[in-house]
């Protein structure tokens, strides 16, 4: 057992993983590196992380104007906030959890037919964020797919548990309207109006499902199921079942900065800025650096539901807010831009792709 404690990422491939196996200890290559603290977070109540009532959009003027400058500030000051009143009833929401959950429960075998470490694959089933060449190990089971238009790859995803295209599938348009709502949202709060990204997002836009599993860990201190990151949509919605995203709040400790512990509320959705809306805003909003602590008794279930533009349809800063005062200050980018350089990049070590689109002055 020493020696396997001791072993290397390259070890615990997938399929033979510590938190597959259940392994009553952390190998060494779970350890999370110094370079990750702080680990302490602040014990957030409800509302000290932003929580808007996403029905009154659709309200009067002057409500809509109201949520608008809610979102304007949540973007600026932690880009996330918290929704309520989305629409989703909370049976689809119950029935995504439970099915993804059986996913995960079912024999190695069936799981292991969507096990891939391609980046650029459909559907794959995998233990790491790269299989094997990681130097730092992260507690987690993910299947990751594509879902955005829904008849072109549902085909592909899992046919067990039975009722897991239904389901799931159930859950993708019902979060992919609210995005487009959202998102028309933010670029109005930008001055850009509901509509400026619109058509891109509905018609040819990319919807990524990252349906993730974090099984209890016998020492949570020591590891992570992720590390500090930021998403490279446009948002993300995310749904749990409990407790362990933790954001940081760059405004904190006179910016030096602090993590904060998101509370777990049923029924409610988060919603992070990702890197492309930070180069949409020109830096006037920032994608939301986060990381996934952990449980040492119950699983954590959580659906990820990423919105971009097209798999090769580039964000850029608009001219509407670029002036004399105001220059370029990022670099275009697709998604398929972002999948050439979690290829090449190890995102464990703090590796971002935001870094990559900031134009030095």
């Amino acid at each position: 057992m020493e020696n396997e404690k001791g072993a290397s990422s390259s070890t615990f491939k997938m399929g033979n993983s510590a938190q597959e196996r259940s392994l009553p200890y952390v190998p060494d290559c779970y350890a999370v590196p110094p370079s990750y603290e702080p680990r302490d977070a602040l014990d957030s109540k409800s509302e000290s992380v932003p929580t808007i009532d996403i029905s009154r959009l659709k309200g009067s003027d002057d409500e809509r104007r109201g949520v608008i400058q809610e979102i304007r500030l949540a973007c600026q000051s932690f880009g996330f906030f918290q929704i309520v009143n989305h629409g989703i009833d909370q049976s689809i929401l119950d029935d995504a959890l439970a099915v993804a959950k059986g996913f995960f429960e079912l024999p190695a075998k069936e799981k292991n037919k969507f096990m891939s470490n391609d980046v650029y694959a459909p559907v794959r089933y995998t233990t790491s964020l790269k299989d094997g060449l990681d130097k730092t190990q992260f507690w987690r089971i993910f299947l990751k797919h594509y879902a955005h238009p829904l008849h072109r790859w549902i085909h592909l995803w899992p046919q067990n548990p039975p009722e897991y295209r239904e389901r799931i599938g159930k859950f993708c348009e019902e979060v992919r309207i609210l995005s487009l709502e959202i998102m028309g949202a933010i670029t109005e709060s930008l001055g850009l109006g509901r509509d400026y990204l619109s058509s891109r997002m509905d018609e040819n836009g990319m919807q990524v499902m990252a349906v993730n599993c974090y099984p209890p860990c016998p020492d949570p201190k020591t590891a992570l199921g992720l590390p500090p990151h930021s998403d490279y949509s446009c948002i993300t919605i995310l749904l749990q079942n409990l407790t362990g995203l933790e954001i940081f709040d760059l405004t904190a400790h006179d910016g030096s900065g602090r993590w904060v512990h998101v509370p777990e509320v049923k029924g409610v959705l988060k919603v992070h800025i990702g890197d492309h809306v930070e180069v949409l805003s020109n830096g006037l909003y920032k994608s939301v650096i986060h990381k996934v602590t952990l449980n040492e008794e119950k699983t954590r279930i959580s659906l990820a539901s990423l919105h971009s533009l097209g798999m090769d349809d580039k964000m850029s800063v608009p001219c509407q807010l670029v002036n004399d005062e105001n220059p370029v200050r990022y670099r275009e980018s697709s998604f398929n831009d972002f999948l050439g350089f979690l290829v090449k990049n190890d995102i464990s070590q703090g590796d971002r792709f935001i870094d990559t689109l900031r134009i030095k002055d």
